[in-house]
């Protein structure tokens, strides 16, 4: 990591986070007073085993669940601050996900499924001309016109990663992107990321079981039983 990056502001700012889900009339503590800061431009691998927390991490850094107490600040923003409708703007705008099942929509093509995302944040209009520098470093520029059930995982994987960046988000979160892939589209998928964060700058915080997917980012933050160890 650069001295720059290491002096600049957190992106991203939590603090004494727990979540608490009520199962019947029993407590399950899923994350204990999690602090964490992540860089601007960094590259942050959260890794941990089935039940460490950090999934439902992933899920109150995107605004999807909500805290049973702590802070969280988005690019200086209180998350939990916010109205309903500013932390859906926030989601289109500044934060960008990939998740392990891809969640294209079957019936649009490549293309369409990218356009998507930037309908739903009222950026109208064709992919810009700048855009398809990333998706030939992506690898899917001439797959722009397929539908998702004529594409590979991996090929599946990078227009996910695509829709999420298209709308240029400053941090872009990415929940175990490579679990549904083989090792050879995993190794390529997990390359791609490492060249978003190189060449773009990109913010990116990837959640994964796997030590050797979390060794492609800058720092390794381990979770175990709802802690950072």
């Amino acid at each position: 990591m650069t001295s720059e990056l290491a002096q600049s502001q957190p992106i991203i700012s939590v603090r004494g986070l727990t979540k608490i889900y009520h199962a019947g009339e029993v407590d399950v503590h899923a994350l204990r007073g999690v602090d964490l800061d992540v860089q601007p431009g960094e590259f942050v691998s959260i890794v941990g085993p089935s039940g460490s927390g950090k999934s439902t991490l992933f899920h109150i850094l995107g605004g999807l669940t909500h805290p049973t107490s702590g802070t969280i600040r988005i690019a200086g923003r209180d998350l939990f601050g916010m109205s309903d409708a500013e932390r859906t703007e926030l989601r289109k705008t500044t934060v960008g996900f990939v998740f392990q099942k891809y969640n294209l929509l079957p019936t649009l093509t490549a293309r369409g499924n990218i356009e998507i995302a930037r309908d739903i944040a009222h950026r109208n209009g064709p992919l810009p001309p700048q855009f398809l520098d990333i998706l030939k470093l992506l690898g899917i520029e001439s797959r722009l016109d397929h539908k998702p059930r004529a594409l590979s995982g991996g090929e599946q994987q990078r227009v996910a990663i695509a829709r999420a960046i298209v709308n240029q988000p400053a941090i872009l979160l990415a929940d175990e992107p490579t679990g549904n892939l083989d090792t050879e589209n995993s190794n390529a998928v997990l390359a791609l990321l490492r060249d978003l964060n190189h060449r773009l700058g990109q913010t990116i915080l990837m959640i994964t079981h796997n030590p050797e997917a979390a060794s492609y980012g800058h720092r390794v933050v381990r979770m175990r039983d709802g802690h950072i160890e």
